[in-house]
Parts: C-alpha cells; sequence; structure tokens
C-alpha cells in the first residue's frame, strides 16, 4: 500500500539526482528497497512517470528563456543598441541539440527491450555507479591537469562536434542504467574541451527534450495504469510539487555554485552509494 509520506520522499530523491551526476536510478531503487517494496508495483512505475515530469518542468522553468530563444521566439539581447545577433560569435540552436540528443534516443530506442531485461538489475545498477564514478574522476584529472585544451566557455561557444561526442558518449548512460546521463555529458563535454560551466549547461538543456522523449515513451507504455485510476490523485499530486521544487532548487544551486562541485566529488559519492546498494539491494 503506497502511503503519502512515500511520496515525499521519492520525490525528493527524484528531484535531488535526476540532473546531477550521482544516478537517480540507482538511488530511486536503493529507494523503493529501503521502503520496503522488493518489485515496484505498478503503481510506483505511474508515480515515477508523473515526477520524472515535474523534474521537466522544473528545468524547462530554468532554461526558459534559452527556449524561447533557440526557437527565434525570445526577445534579441542588446549591447549599446546593437542586437546579440549582429555579432558573428556562434549561437546555440537546433543543430547542436539534435547531435546531443539523437545518438542517445536512437541506442535507447533500438535496445529499448534488453534495457528492461537486463539493464535495471542490481548488478547492472551496481557495476554503473562504479565505472561511471572513475569515468568521471579520470575526466576531471586530464582536464584539471591542462592536457585538454579548452575551447568553449559558453553554451553558445560549443561546435558540432563537440556537441556530436556529447551525444555519442551518452549513449553509454542510454543503455546502462546507474551511469549517470548528466554525469557522461558534463564529462564528454569536459573531455572535448567545453569547460565545466557550459557542459554541465548543455546537459540540462538537453535533458529536456531526452526527458520528455523517454517520459512520452513510459507513460504510453503504462498508460492503462493511468486509465485504471488503481493509484490516489492526492499521492501522485505530493510526489509532483516535490519533484518539481526540489528539481529546481537543486539546479539554480548547483549552477550558481559550480566550481565548488568538482566531478571528483560525486565519483567518491557514487563509490558510497555503490556499497550501500550492495549492501541493501544485493544482499
Amino acid at each position: 500500500m503506497l502511503h503519502w509520506f512515500d511520496s515525499i520522499i521519492l520525490g525528493i530523491v527524484e528531484g535531488l539526482t535526476e540532473f546531477l551526476p550521482v544516478s537517480s536510478t540507482g538511488h530511486m531503487i536503493l529507494t523503493n528497497k529501503l521502503l520496503g517494496y522488493e518489485e515496484a508495483p505498478e503503481q510506483l512505475k505511474t508515480f515515477e512517470i508523473v515526477i520524472q515530469f515535474a523534474a521537466i518542468l522544473a528545468i524547462a522553468l530554468v532554461y526558459r528563456d534559452r527556449i524561447l530563444q533557440i526557437f527565434g521566439l525570445g526577445k534579441a539581447q542588446s549591447v549599446r543598441g546593437l542586437s546579440v545577433d549582429a555579432f558573428p560569435k556562434r549561437r546555440l540552436n537546433l543543430i547542436h541539440v539534435a547531435l546531443g540528443i539523437v545518438p542517445p534516443l536512437g541506442v535507447a530506442y533500438l535496445f529499448r527491450d534488453t534495457i528492461k531485461e537486463i539493464g535495471f538489475h542490481a548488478a547492472p545498477v551496481l557495476w554503473a555507479l562504479v565505472v561511471g564514478g572513475i569515468y568521471m574522476w579520470v575526466t576531471e584529472a586530464l582536464y584539471d591537469s591542462g592536457k585538454i585544451k579548452r575551447t568553449a566557455e559558453t553554451m553558445d561557444d560549443i561546435s558540432y562536434k563537440q556537441a556530436l561526442l556529447i551525444g555519442v558518449l551518452q549513449c553509454v548512460s542510454a543503455v546502462w542504467p546507474g551511469f549517470s546521463r548528466s554525469g557522461s555529458t558534463i564529462a564528454a563535454g569536459m573531455l572535448g574541451g567545453v569547460s565545466y560551466r557550459a557542459s554541465a549547461d548543455f546537459s540540462f538543456f538537453i535533458a529536456i527534450p531526452i526527458m520528455t522523449a523517454a517520459t512520452g515513451y513510459e507513460l504510453l507504455s503504462n498508460i492503462d495504469n493511468f486509465r485504471s485510476g488503481g493509484i490516489d490523485v492526492g499521492f501522485l499530486l505530493t510526489g509532483f510539487i516535490v519533484s518539481f521544487l526540489v528539481a529546481w532548487v537543486v539546479v539554480v544551486a548547483f549552477l550558481k555554485a559550480l566550481q565548488k562541485f568538482k566531478l571528483k566529488y560525486f565519483a567518491w559519492y557514487r563509490f558510497a552509494l555503490a556499497a550501500l546498494f550492495y549492501l541493501f539491494v544485493m544482499r
């Protein structure tokens, strides 16, 4: 029996972990286990779709000006009366977004059955936490050593080649639950010479279409659960509001204090989470 307190806990976990490089999948599996759900009931799967959608809305709110700008709907910025578009500087556009999202979405769709059958089991998720942490730690070590030439300070500086690299390396997280979509994209950007801040910005920005597509697919796959009315509306609404608010706060706070949140700290956190995952889920 699902309780309203569970919706608050799960909403907080989703909002906290969806956009940070710590694996929301690993956290949700561990949290479900700690709440006493050995196997997630159908109602819980429905609930997870709802709170993930709330997280999407939160990130869309943070980047609302960028979204309007990329579709040519935003107000042009100006410097001393000149439109910023008058300058030859590159601008982030839909091609960058497409290069960043098409590879992982394509791979996820092609291997969707295998991912559901194998990927969400405890052992693959545990290893994803560890390997993803090592990947992030090594990437930051190379980045800080100066061996990677930084060529993009902001999202507008990102080249098509860099966007494609981020999209291709993001495929790992698409087929390996627990690896972390945000972790793979931020690290991929840094490997390609994109600044830490711009990598995070681009990671969060392309999360909007990726998560919308993934959530939409899961919604269609579980539409009978919504039609049956087998889950309490108050339970859904509570989780939705909590997930939305927490995700919004997390992203804003992370972007404001980005330089203090080194990837290696998230890597060590993932190793600790893997240990908890082993103790509470696999044993």
